[in-house]
């Protein structure tokens, strides 16, 4: 028995099929062994019949088949385009049918003519051969530095002052890069890259990230925002134990700035005793410029336009440091770790430009 599968002309309840289409059933399922075949009861059979056409779809190469045929109206030439045997895609062309439960050409000696129903799924078989040849072309763009689109997240005590740095550089290197930002705080990124919401995000490290992985690409020191006029304005390096603790003014619980901060100045006591709690450097700049308090700033910040105040001096904390290190992180699964490792290369590149620049 060669065909794919048959009913007898009296439509008994036993249909014969190849072992190549069908699996071996129990032996209580089928009757006998004919060789290559195998006898199953009908009802049966209509069953993996139903399984395996939804289970079985049609390949790519099954569908360049049907569209060459229908195209050529010739076997010969058609197996020429796509580059195989005439038997090899004739065999093809029978399994789509057997497949799709339905004929698809009519075969003469001299001509081949398509159903209708063939020239209909022609048509939206080119369609799906179209899409098929954009996957093939996106993957291949995925495989070229920092194309396509890239979810990132940063914390706001970074975001204001790296951002217009760096951003205005990593769009001209990379213009086939689309770039969805996202500003939270640290804990909160970590959570969305985590679950898949964001591919990376530029983070402040010293922190507790986990299983996930970063690269470093930047480190900095922090500096004291003081009122001008104030006892302290002026001077050099300045060290925490100068500092009046109750003129202090630091970010709310939940920003690892403040953390980094009081770690950096042995002060991790004072966690509810600051004079005052901001949600942002901004506010807390603004108090400065009020004469209300002194606070910290990040160095990447002393030169942004957020802090050209007249009235605020700046000087740099004496304690040693890197205070923190400006990293990229993402999940150890993360398919594109390269492009990533090549962002935190031209993000460094482009910082330490603006750095000596200044």
């Amino acid at each position: 028995m060669s065909g794919y599968g048959r009913l007898c002309d009296c439509h008994c309840p036993w249909i014969i099929f190849s072992e190549q289409y069908l699996p071996r059933l129990s032996m209580e399922l089928w009757k006998k062994d004919r060789g290559c075949g195998i006898i199953y009861p009908a009802d049966v059979c209509c069953f993996y019949i139903r399984f395996f056409r939804f289970m079985m779809l049609p390949t790519i190469r099954q569908l360049q088949y049907l569209v060459a045929v229908i195209e050529l109206r010739h076997f010969g030439q058609a197996a020429e385009r796509c580059f195989v045997t005439q038997s090899t895609l004739s065999a093809g062309i029978q399994e789509l049918e057997l497949l799709l439960g339905a004929k698809l050409l009519e075969r003469t000696k001299r001509k081949v003519i398509p159903t209708q129903l063939g020239v209909e799924l022609s048509e939206k078989a080119q369609q799906l051969l179209g899409l098929a040849a954009e996957m093939v072309v996106v993957a291949q763009a995925d495989d070229k530095p920092l194309t396509g689109r890239l979810r990132l997240g940063v914390i706001p005590t970074i975001g204001p002052f790296i951002l217009p740095l760096v951003l205005p550089g990593i769009r001209e290197r990379f213009p086939g890069m689309e770039l969805f930002l996202l500003e939270d705080q640290t804990a909160r990124l970590l959570a969305r890259i985590a679950a898949g919401d964001l591919d990376a995000a530029i983070l402040a490290l010293p922190y507790d990230i986990g299983r996930l992985e970063s690269e470093t690409f930047w480190s900095e020191d922090f500096w004291v925002a003081i009122p001008d006029g104030h006892p302290l304005s002026n001077g050099g390096l300045i060290t925490a134990q100068e500092l009046p603790v109750d003129e202090l003014l630091l970010l709310e619980e939940g920003h690892c700035f403040r953390d980094h901060v009081l770690t950096a100045c042995h002060m991790e006591g004072l966690r509810s005793s600051a004079a005052f709690q901001g949600t942002s450097l901004y506010t807390l700049t603004q108090m400065v410029a009020g004469g209300q308090g002194i606070t910290f700033i990040p160095e990447m910040a002393v030169g942004s336009a957020l802090m050209k105040q007249s009235n605020i001096c700046f000087r740099p904390l004496s304690e040693k440091g890197p205070h923190r290190q400006i990293s990229l992180v993402w999940r150890p699964s993360y398919h594109r770790k390269r492009d990533l490792q090549t962002l935190a290369e031209s993000m460094n590149k482009l910082l330490a430009v603006a750095s000596a620049n200044t």
